[in-house]
């Protein structure tokens, strides 16, 4: 995992491509195959998916769901919200109009521009994804992956690990359905969650609290056409709703 430094804050409109270029060139140029994780955080800034709470009114049921926290910032939850899945004041589990279920439907205040602003997930990762993984390819000439990353819980482990919401370049899923293993044994429903594991691994070397929020995974060979929606789990298998 190598972390792609200088890449300065971002305000919408911001040739984030071409910043990720520059990084991976300072720090020695990419190889084909690699992988490009990006933040999540920084997509959606030079995509423009900031709020300001100044303006922002709640509900009745954001009043209620809030708590003894900032009202205003559940109303943003809620409007980013396809379902509410659990809820215990402040905290809301929520599934986004992706098909994500994270906390806050991926609302989060930490490294957004100030106090009172949040950050919103994109509008579409896997389209953010295809889009920066061409403009690398065009500016550098290397067949790399792209993935959008962002930090989820899991509900029985303690911690976050970041996982893939936008996928370009590589599969999501590496499935082994049928395979058999060293001892013979056949796979049965054996499915790995690659972009999920390319994800965890460069935030080893992103951070949160670091400032880089890019990094190259380096190594693999997973080329492919999977997407972040590749890893939602459908709603007719979902055992715990």
């Amino acid at each position: 995992m190598i972390p792609l430094h200088g890449i300065p804050e971002l305000e919408e409109g911001d040739d984030l491509g071409a910043l990720l270029a520059e990084a991976a060139t300072r720090a020695g140029g990419l190889e084909p195959d690699d992988v490009v994780v990006v933040a999540q955080k920084v997509v959606s800034k030079v995509e423009g998916g900031i709020v300001q709470l100044e303006g922002v009114e709640a509900s009745e049921r954001a009043l209620e769901l809030a708590g003894d926290g900032d009202a205003r910032r559940t109303e943003m939850i809620l409007r980013e919200a396809r379902e509410i899945v659990r809820a215990r004041a402040p905290l809301v589990i929520a599934e986004t109009r992706h098909g994500f279920v994270c906390a806050s439907a991926g609302v989060d205040a930490s490294n957004a521009k100030g106090p009172d602003t949040l950050v919103l997930l994109p509008l579409d990762p896997d389209a953010s994804a295809a889009s920066l993984r061409e403009q690398v390819r065009e500016l550098t000439g290397a067949e790399v992956g792209v993935v959008v990353s962002d930090s989820f819980g899991r509900a029985w482990r303690v911690g976050t690990t970041d996982v893939a919401l936008g996928v370009a370049g590589i599969a999501a899923v590496l499935d082994l359905d049928g395979l058999h293993d060293s001892a013979g044994y056949q796979l049965h429903a054996t499915q790995i969650a690659v972009a999920d594991e390319i994800a965890g691994a460069a935030q080893l070397v992103m951070g949160k609290i670091d400032g880089i929020p890019a990094a190259v995974v380096r190594g693999l060979r997973l080329r492919g056409d999977g997407r972040g929606k590749d890893l939602i789990m459908p709603r007719e298998r979902d055992l715990f709703r």
